[in-house]
């Protein structure tokens, strides 16, 4: 069964109105693409989102797959108790790749889980999605954290998530959840690297042409100059996408915080998809 699509979007809290309790108009551009980009994975009617986080559980050497039924958070933190949610597992997909993972040696699975609960950097996301879907999440999520491992091994991960969601006939999407540089603005809460600017220009535009090889080519040192926080993410979304052939579209960048918030969307191109049907095919 098919890949369906997948997106790249950020999490500020600040984005959620409850939250930014008018804080959230400065970023007005950004909650449309994404509200845009939550309709196009409803649209799509996956049995499965695959969501990379950059704050669930993180390891050195080793990516967490959050294990159970099901899942629960709320924006407590942030002020905004009366923002929560659950959301079903697909916990038959997330024990075929910890299963994968074990036989393969690979540093990925279910064990060390210390905190339950959503982080925000997968409620934001989630919350939008939910509103898309008019007050519901009508699909099982699996929920990967990164790691400080290199690229190609995220990548690597993505690859096995893609592979194993297949060979379970799932109908699948990708939402890898990631700001970009913290450093845009001498006022913002981080200050200014004259990097930050440098990536997120550069990740935009790789993004946007989908060219995942070169997001892998990035390097290393030069993203954490940049201060970003969602790169490896995108990195596990292209080694899932590795192969496919997608319309990539850049539908918003803005820096007004300090931060970077890119939305991106990566529609299959395949002429069976439901998703690409009555759709002009590009190149």
């Amino acid at each position: 069964m098919p890949f369906l699509g997948a997106i790249v979007v950020p999490h500020p809290p600040l984005i959620l109105p409850q939250v930014g309790r008018g804080g959230e108009r400065q970023i007005a551009q950004t909650a449309e693409a994404y509200r845009r980009a939550a309709a196009f994975i409803v649209a799509a009617a996956p049995d499965t989102v695959i969501l990379t986080t950059p704050h669930s559980i993180l390891y050195q050497d080793y990516f967490h797959l959050s294990p159970g039924e099901s899942a629960a958070g709320d924006m407590a933190r942030f002020g905004a108790p009366q923002v929560r949610l659950e959301v079903a597992y697909d916990a038959e997909l997330t024990r075929a790749v910890s299963r994968r993972a074990l036989s393969e040696g690979f540093p990925a699975g279910t064990q060390g889980q210390r905190d339950a609960a959503l982080d925000h950097a997968s409620l934001v996301p989630l919350q939008f999605i939910k509103e898309a879907a008019g007050g519901h999440l009508p699909f099982r999520l699996v929920r990967v954290g990164l790691s400080g491992l290199s690229f190609a091994m995220h990548a690597q991960l993505g690859r096995m998530l893609a592979e194993e969601a297949e060979s379970l006939h799932r109908r699948w999407c990708f939402v890898a959840s990631g700001d970009l540089s913290h450093y845009l603005k001498k006022s913002g809460p981080y200050g200014f690297r004259p990097e930050g600017l440098a990536y997120d220009n550069r990740i935009m535009e790789v993004l946007g042409r989908g060219a995942f090889d070169e997001l892998l080519a990035m390097d290393d040192a030069a993203c954490e100059r940049a201060g970003e926080c969602g790169h490896r993410s995108f990195c596990i979304m292209a080694g899932a996408l590795e192969g496919l052939p997608v319309r990539a579209t850049a539908l918003s960048y803005q820096d007004v915080t300090g931060v970077g918030y890119g939305v991106c969307t990566f529609e299959p191109l395949d002429s069976t998809s439901a998703m690409a049907q009555g759709k002009e095919t590009e190149a």
